[in-house]
């Protein structure tokens, strides 16, 4: 994934000097977060913000892709950025939205 050049100096700083392959985030003993601590590490962050308890690591890509594609990414550099195989992956990614229809995009 590409990163801004101020994103990128951030987490380099966090990491500090160690290998660059080390993790930036790291666990409690110093190796990479596995996935059970990356969800609840969310689940707590969306709790705090008083945020659905539906909100989960999958859900904020789901947001991503779906809010990227909304404001006119390529479907081929959103598929890109997710680290999908097929397009076909990343064009099931955006929600469907209760106020939108597609009869909107229809010419009449």
């Amino acid at each position: 994934m590409l990163l801004s050049a101020n994103t990128w100096a951030t987490l380099e700083e966090i990491r500090g000097s160690t290998v660059p392959d080390a993790p930036v985030f790291r666990s409690r003993k110093g190796g990479a977060l596995d996935q059970s601590a990356i969800h609840r590490i969310v689940k707590a962050a969306a709790a705090r913000a008083g945020l659905s308890a539906e909100v989960s690591a999958h859900w904020l890509r789901h947001a991503h892709a779906s809010h990227s594609l909304d404001r006119g990414a390529p479907i081929h550099l959103v598929q890109q950025t997710l680290g999908h195989a097929s397009v076909a992956t990343t064009g099931r990614s955006p929600h469907a939205r209760p106020s939108d229809s597609s009869a909107r995009y229809l010419r009449v």
